[in-house]
């Protein structure tokens, strides 16, 4: 079986790493593109390692992950329009490179890499502390609420963590303009945030209890 899993793993993350670099570097018309370089391997070296881990601690999760399939109308369209978003950014981040539109300082891209670190730490925790982690907005069996940890700061620390992730990319790129287009992140996990919550007050018992005692959604004292 982890034969298999792993060999479906290795095939999804050589699809990703195939199709950003396309993202990226066809439009910028070359490959000589320090920053996309720096991005392709701050995403992908740590993807890899945390997928290996997954195989050996947790295939179970691994596999879930690999497999999950959003059956929600609602999170299909949040998924399209995420999708949409990607695309334009990374196209664009490639386009302003390439006509040098705006540039930003290196340092930016530096401070950003940092802060896309910090957003995969904060994921590998989650993973390790919500074993019922899922892609797609469900309540599982025998699922409880978590509420310890990062739960205990806000109810979805995982969006917490890819808010970090997906806005800290267009810098990483120096693309000011990728970065506004993916400011759109905001109002799509809204969306998902409020969909998903009432799926698990419905279907999972003690969230509505949670939610009263844990105010914040993703930002602590803001959000």
């Amino acid at each position: 079986m982890h034969a298999k899993l792993l060999k479906q793993a290795i095939v999804r993350f050589l699809g990703g790493v195939a199709l950003l670099g396309l993202l990226l570097f066809l439009p910028a018309g070359t490959l000589m593109w320090r920053q996309g370089w720096l991005l392709m391997g701050i995403l992908f070296v740590p993807m890899f390692a945390a997928g290996l881990v997954m195989l050996r601690r947790s295939p179970e999760l691994l596999q879930k992950r690999l497999n999950a399939r959003e059956e929600q109308g609602e999170q299909r369209q949040v998924i399209l329009l995420s999708a949409l978003m990607f695309l334009a950014a990374f196209v664009v981040a490639g386009l302003n490179f390439r006509f040098r539109w705006i540039i930003l300082p290196d340092a930016v891209s530096w401070v950003a890499t940092g802060v896309f670190l910090l957003g995969y730490l904060l994921y590998a925790e989650v993973l390790r502390e919500n074993a019922w982690l899922s892609r797609t907005v469900e309540v599982q069996k025998d699922q409880r609420v978590v509420d310890t940890g990062l739960y205990g700061v806000v109810r979805h620390p995982m969006y917490m963590s890819t808010l970090l992730l997906f806005l800290s990319m267009p810098l990483v790129l120096g693309s000011p303009i990728s970065f506004v287009i993916l400011l759109a992140y905001i109002p799509i996990i809204a969306r998902r945030m409020r969909n998903e919550e009432q799926v698990l007050e419905r279907g999972l018992a003690g969230y509505a209890e949670y939610k009263r005692r844990v105010r914040y959604k993703i930002l602590p004292f803001v959000w």
